[in-house]
């Protein structure tokens, strides 16, 4: 029998769930949890195959409880459940070691049939299986990325023209020369800039234009 703990922080939710695994003689429940502390311990003390980890628990949310129990070798397989996903949750929750992630308004035979694919080896993300997960990651990420580039924050070509060239490690100085405007100009562009991304150093802009992936184009 696969041995599997529920984590969830509401009582009527975890005891459908619950009655529902166990109406399959080859699940069994062995635990439950109110949050993601206790799931943690849990995972430690009762050493289950599986862990149904709510993503937004009080506490210790699903993926700060991933984190922690990457940090040591545990048996069990993650399968989050969540009422919604973003592509970079869903990203980071992988990277983190989660076999799955399963939405809660899922037709009864997916959360089964994630279980399944999971102790079988595979990954399920949504409604379906994962064979390939590297390849999965990086159309996510592009996918991610391709969303970001149409968040421009408001900047205008100008600003994301300086902030290429912040990316660069260019100066201020050297920005201005480069397109030909003055220093103070240069200023005012950060300025706004800093205001507009809500970040105040040069460093963390270069960060956040990278992660962001700002549809800005490198310095020739």
């Amino acid at each position: 029998m696969t041995r599997i703990l529920i984590a969830d922080d509401h009582p009527i939710f975890r005891d459908g769930l619950k009655r529902l695994l166990e109406s399959e003689r080859e699940f069994k429940v062995v635990g439950e949890a109110c949050d993601g502390v206790d799931a943690v311990k849990l995972v430690r003390e009762l050493n289950p195959e599986i862990l149904l980890l709510d993503l937004a628990m009080p506490r210790r949310a699903g993926l700060e409880a991933l984190r922690e129990m990457g940090s040591e070798p545990l048996s069990a397989r993650v399968i989050l459940l969540t009422a919604a996903a973003e592509k970079d949750q869903i990203v980071e929750a992988l990277q983190l070691g989660a076999r799955g992630v399963v939405l809660k308004d899922s037709a009864t035979q997916i959360l089964l049939k994630s279980i399944r694919a999971v102790m079988n080896g595979e990954y399920w993300v949504g409604r379906e299986s994962v064979s390939n997960l590297v390849q999965y990651l990086r159309s996510l990420v592009d996918s991610s990325s391709h969303d970001a580039r149409k968040k421009k924050y408001g900047l205008t070509p100008r600003e994301l023209e300086v902030i290429s060239a912040v990316v660069a490690g260019y100066a201020n100085k050297e920005i201005a020369q480069h397109f030909k405007i003055s220093e103070d100009t240069v200023k005012h562009h950060l300025s706004n800039i800093f205001d507009k991304v809500g970040v105040s150093t040069r460093l963390e802009l270069a960060l956040f234009a990278v992660n962001q992936a700002l549809p800005f184009k490198p310095i020739a």
